[in-house]
């Protein structure tokens, strides 16, 4: 059967912002959920030492972040690289085939080695050896535990090395031994919010599909997350080449939607016909999310999340809809972005700035995340090396645009 799309004259940023939203079950219909169902259904969260990957999870489905290490620990839900080498947090059913995508990535390092004069033998003997270590080890292991049990077998790069972002050679042996599901890294204190880890073996049985198979299945993954994408936002998540994009879109039986905009995006058929009877929610549903939550990232779309009366507001004379990723968390009502917010440690607290005044149903999730973020996590990093100093100058300029 053959999808028909809506009208492109239809197809409004408004629409296209609160399909998107129904799609990440941002509204509520995920409630109940497990976090690999919501995993599953929303995407996967991108894991750069920050709190994203909790309050995907706490935004979608109310998972208390308890919950959530649980998940780590029963290795329900997992982080891994993938997709353009990044680290995701993903469900278990995706782990084989995910690692496959990422594969790439893993082996590029080597070509750095090569020039500095390593052989592809030596560092698959580092492996082996990595590999026994873990074994022989009643507990998972550290870099440094590593090399000092390895010696002489991991090789320092000296200054060369140092300066091509090399210094020995572990690293890229650990990388390829986890990109083949050998081992895997496990967070020192069991929580996603940091970035120190130990290794531990593994033994994950691969995918059984080919390379082919896995590339059409994770753009099938991405429209379904994203509700549509256009061609360009599909290689920026994937990096695939055209070709290989082409080629997955056609197996996947994607097809093409003109947008108001005179966007085309790339839609599976069955979301073409739900996209044909959505309608936009008459009620508020508001949401506090990271910069790097999926709605966010996935598509690299910000911009289009403003309303054309908010393009032009600035924090810290930043345009905030002329960049590629968001300087601060963003506020949402059904895809619009309606304000920023950063968390405060010290004051314990929401620093938030919303365009207008602040409806109740924006206060009283303010005051739920802010709940959540104190009891829960104690703070709301960004990234791994993000901390309240650092985000001082952006927590006042926020206070300073509220006050304003």
């Amino acid at each position: 059967m053959t999808a028909t799309a809506p009208a492109a004259a239809t197809l409004t940023p408004e629409r296209l912002r609160a399909w998107a939203w129904h799609k990440q079950g941002l509204d509520g219909s995920l409630i109940g959920k497990t976090s690999e169902e919501v995993l599953d259904h929303a995407g996967w969260a991108r894991s750069v030492g920050g709190a994203n990957p909790y309050l995907t999870l706490f935004a979608r489905a109310g998972i208390s972040r308890d919950q959530a290490d649980q998940d780590v620990k029963a290795l329900k839900i997992h982080e891994l690289p993938t997709a353009r080498g990044c680290t995701y947090v993903l469900g278990q059913a995706d782990y084989a085939w995910a690692l496959q995508i990422g594969r790439d990535a893993a082996i590029a390092p080597f070509k750095v080695l090569a020039r500095l004069g390593v052989e592809r033998g030596e560092v698959t003997l580092l492996e082996d050896e990595v590999e026994h270590a873990l074994k022989e080890s009643s507990s998972p292991m550290d870099p440094k535990q590593l090399r000092d049990v390895l010696g002489d077998s991991v090789r320092s790069l000296g200054e060369e090395g140092k300066k091509r972002g090399a210094s020995t050679t572990l690293p890229t042996a650990l990388g390829l031994l986890q990109a083949d599901g050998r081992i895997r890294r496990v967070p020192v204190n069991g929580r996603l919010d940091q970035q120190r880890y130990a290794y531990t073996g593994w033994g994950l049985q691969p995918s059984g599909m080919d390379d082919d198979g896995a590339r059409r299945l994770l753009l099938e993954r991405y429209l379904r997350w994203t509700g549509g994408a256009t061609f360009k936002q599909t290689q920026w998540f994937t990096a695939f080449t055209v070709a290989q994009s082409k080629v997955a879109l056609a197996g996947i039986g994607a097809v093409e939607v003109p947008t108001a905009n005179e966007d085309v995006l790339w839609m599976l058929p069955a979301d073409v016909d739900r996209l044909a009877d959505f309608d936009v929610p008459g009620d508020e549903q508001i949401q506090l999310l990271a910069g790097t939550d999926s709605l966010v990232l996935h598509r690299r779309n910000s911009a289009d999340m403003f309303d054309d009366e908010d393009k032009g507001k600035k924090v810290l004379d930043t345009t905030l809809a002329l960049q590629a990723d968001l300087p601060d968390h963003p506020i949402l009502d059904r895809g619009r972005i309606i304000g920023l917010w950063q968390y405060d440690p010290g004051k314990e607290r929401i620093a938030a700035w919303t365009f207008d005044q602040p409806t109740e149903a924006v206060r009283e999730r303010i005051t739920q995340v802010e709940t959540w973020i104190r009891e829960e996590l104690g703070d709301f990093r960004s990234f791994s090396l993000d901390s309240p100093a650092s985000r001082q100058v952006r927590i006042d300029a926020l206070d300073e645009a509220a006050e304003s």
